[in-house]
């Protein structure tokens, strides 16, 4: 069976994995090469990089499951790297991260309110969608965190680092006393078009750019990787969805002053 058929058997069932265990060489041949399967994988498989997200999903399932069987005694899975093929989508939408000078125009407006937004996604790595949906009491502003309830994915359920640089900007909304932690002038929840039309646009104008929100979360990760903090602190501090291996998801437990050691190194 080539290796994009088999890929194929695999998207289109999701309880396909069940049915390979029988077949222990093929299992342990797929586990093995896991990171080269994945780079034909992109050959053969033109939908998109989601793809290849859902095929490393099911290689930490089958992991999982020969783990617990016995079939072999190490998660190979950890080591496939699929965010090398996030640039290779060709239904992606670019994102750009924001420059320094960029960040520093922002800082020099650091007395908007919504430039402070604007400093706060980039700080923390949240969606846009999860800092204007964060509701004040799941905010711990003594601690310097917040907890992210409600997100597209379940590694989007998460506890947030505040970095020292963004706290006060969190401090001052949060001592609004609204419902939701950022709203609107009148105290009411922000609607991400109203939020988009009339508060980032503006923003971006002022500081001369085009950025989208979402390119807050990209520069995040940036920053953090040129700091060299771990893949692994990333990806707890951002959420990333479908990027943690098994022995990542259930093995590695970090606690909040380890997440805002890492936060406060960009």
């Amino acid at each position: 069976m080539k290796y994009n058929e088999l890929a194929d058997e695999l998207l289109d069932d999701s309880k396909a994995y069940h049915k390979l265990l029988p077949r222990y060489k093929v299992l342990e041949e797929l586990c093995q090469t896991a990171e080269s399967q994945l780079s034909k994988a992109k050959e053969n498989i033109t939908a998109a990089v989601r793809h290849i997200t859902d095929i490393a999903k099911l290689l930490n399932q089958l992991y999982e499951y020969a783990m617990k069987y016995e079939y072999c005694n190490k998660d190979y899975s950890q080591y496939v790297d699929i965010l090398k093929y996030k640039n290779r989508n060709p239904n992606r939408t670019d994102r750009s991260p924001f420059s320094s000078e960029e960040i520093e125009a922002l800082w020099v407006q650091k007395n908007n309110r919504y430039a402070q937004i604007v400093l706060m996604l980039i700080y923390s790595g949240v969606r846009v969608s999860e800092l204007l949906d964060l509701k004040r009491e799941n905010k711990h502003i003594d601690e310097h965190y917040f907890n992210v309830v409600e997100s597209k994915t379940e590694n989007g359920i998460r506890i947030v680092p505040i970095a020292d640089k963004t706290y006060p900007f969190f401090r001052k909304w949060y001592d609004d006393d609204c419902e939701y932690l950022l709203h609107t002038p009148e105290g009411a929840h922000f609607d991400y078009r109203n939020y988009y039309d009339s508060y980032w646009t503006p923003v971006m104008e002022l500081i001369g750019c085009s950025h989208k929100p979402h390119d807050t979360r990209h520069t995040c990760i940036s920053m953090l990787t040129e700091k060299e903090v771990s893949p692994t602190m990333i990806k707890k501090i951002v959420g990333h969805s479908g990027a943690m291996s098994l022995t990542e998801r259930v093995y590695t437990h970090v606690n909040v002053q380890e997440l805002l050691r890492a936060i406060n190194r960009i």
